[in-house]
């Protein structure tokens, strides 16, 4: 596996990586853009308004996460790549970039995302629903652990 920064030409790998996903794991939300709508998001506004890094396997974009400042905006795995670590480097990726804290939001159906984000240090700090699918969804926060004292006093 190996993580970069995205180019604009990763902009179809992207939206696939995003498409792929959400049918796999959120197939409950309602369909609220075509595909071709989502592709033309991630090309004009993902990726040329955030931060994004993927990840390649064997030359293929198979994930990737979208930062905006401190907001981790996206963070999604191909279906047919999960449980490989791709998903703890990009989030390692994001905590290295941020400065100190890091909030995202996940829906409150995603099980799989909420364990993940918890087993990662992240707190549930908020609950709502303010999104196109309005949908529950959960605003979580991480925060870097402080540097113990040296006991010096």
């Amino acid at each position: 596996m190996m993580l970069r920064p995205a180019t604009p030409t990763d902009a179809d790998a992207v939206a696939q990586v995003f498409l792929a996903a959400r049918q796999h794991s959120l197939s409950y939300l309602p369909v609220v853009h075509t595909d071709e709508e989502t592709r033309i998001w991630i090309r004009d506004t993902v990726l040329a308004t955030t931060t994004v890094w993927v990840a390649e396997s064997e030359g293929r974009v198979v994930a990737f996460l979208s930062l905006d400042g401190d907001m981790l905006e996206h963070l999604y795995v191909h279906p047919g790549f999960h449980s490989r670590g791709m998903g703890t480097s990009l989030l390692e990726t994001a905590r290295s970039v941020t400065a100190g804290r890091l909030r995202l939001y996940t829906f409150a159906r995603n099980e799989g995302a909420r364990r993940f984000y918890e087993r990662h240090g992240f707190r549930a700090i908020a609950f709502g629903d303010d999104n196109e699918e309005r949908e529950p969804d959960v605003l979580y926060e991480w925060l870097p652990t402080p540097p113990e004292d040296g006991g010096e006093g």
